[in-house]
Formats: structure tokens, sequence, C-alpha cells
């Protein structure tokens, strides 16, 4: 993945179309999708967040046909859904790690220019559920993210796409010890990013699921 793939997964989570993939066999993750820091994001968390963004999509179009194009734009939601939980985890930990906070009014201040330039509120959800996949509800958290990424930046006299930045997000996977059921594929530390694993008993499921993930 490209240094600027992984910017935009980070600041905007954007979606990439890929397959749908699901694990035959022993599951060596029983119920978890990640660990991260010795705490579990489950499959039924992460499952909830994918339900959201697709209720979200199926909310602002007129029919099945749209919302299956929608489907297709966005087929390998669920494993990028949880890349960006996983690196939400990761760049809270570096901010906390640089003492860089996010206060509400910075978030909202954020918003406000941004719903300006979008033309209106509802106008700015839109556009990041249908660009980015993320969901109405989680529009003030993505805000947050990137404000920390900022902040982050800014203390270490870079910005988001500089070797810099991402070799501080590659510290803070190290120290968090993240390990991805390998369904959803592996973590690699040095990029901070999600990768496919060579996995030949995962099978592809795409058509029977393709309405449903």
């Amino acid at each position: 993945m490209h240094r600027r793939r992984r910017t935009a997964l980070l600041l905007t989570a954007a979606i990439a179309a890929a397959p749908l993939l699901t694990a035959c066999g022993d599951d060596a993750h029983p119920g978890a999708a990640a660990v991260v820091d010795g705490r579990r994001i489950t499959v039924a968390q992460l499952e909830d967040r994918v339900d959201e963004i697709r209720a979200a999509q199926r909310a602002t179009v007129r029919d099945e046909a749209q919302y299956a194009q929608a489907i297709n734009r966005t087929g390998s939601l669920t494993r990028d859904t949880l890349h960006s939980m996983v690196l939400d985890e990761v760049l809270h930990h570096a901010a906390r790690r640089a003492g860089i906070t996010v206060t509400r009014k910075e978030i909202q201040h954020m918003r406000a220019g941004l719903e300006q330039q979008a033309g209106g509120a509802r106008e700015l959800e839109a556009v990041w559920l249908q660009q980015y996949g993320i969901a109405p509800g989680r529009l003030e958290d993505n805000l947050r993210l990137q404000l920390e990424a900022q902040k982050l930046a800014q203390r270490l006299g870079t910005d988001t796409g500089q070797p810099a930045f991402w070799k501080a997000l590659a510290k803070s996977s190290a120290e968090l010890d993240i390990d991805l059921n390998p369904r959803y594929g592996t973590w690699d530390v040095e990029k901070s990013s999600r990768v496919d694993a060579d996995t030949p008993w995962v099978r592809d499921v795409t058509a029977a699921t393709q309405g449903t993930a």
C-alpha cells in the first residue's frame, strides 16, 4: 500500500473494492477480529460498525439497484472498517504518548467549517458516507481522528504524508502488539496498515454475502 493510500485510509477511511473473505476450519481468535494491547475488538463489534454503515447507505438511496451499486463500491467494507478501528487505536496511543488532546470545541469548529464547505450538515454527512464509508453517527469520531493526526504531525514538525509521521505510528503499532484474526489479514507494524495474508484455507464468499456485509 502506497504512503498516499495509507494517509487516505487514516484521514478519510476511503474504501477500495475487494472480495469479502471468511475462514474455514479452526479459528485462532475465537470471537475476536483483532487484539490491540491485550484488548479485543470482537467480531460482533466489527459487524455492528459495518451494519451502521450499510444502514446509512440504504437510507440514502431510492431503490435496490442504487443500494447494490453502493455495496459493490465498498466490497471490502468489513476489512477496511477493521483497519480503521485498529488504526484509531494506534493513533490515539501515539497522540497520548505525545501529550496531545482534542477538545469538543475543536471538533465542533472543524465540523462547522466542513459543513460550510459542503453546504450543510446533511450534505457533509452524505459526503463522508459516500466517499469515506463513515456513518453519520461516527462523523465526529473521525474528525477527532483527523485532528489528532494533524496535531501529532505538527508536534513532529512534519505532515501526515511524510515518513516521520508514519514512523511514529509504527512505533505505536509495535507498542500495542496488534494481532489480527487471520481471516482479516495481518497488521504490518512498519506501515501501520492491514494487509491481506496468504491464506489458502480462506474462500471468497462475496456473492453469498453481498447484501449483508
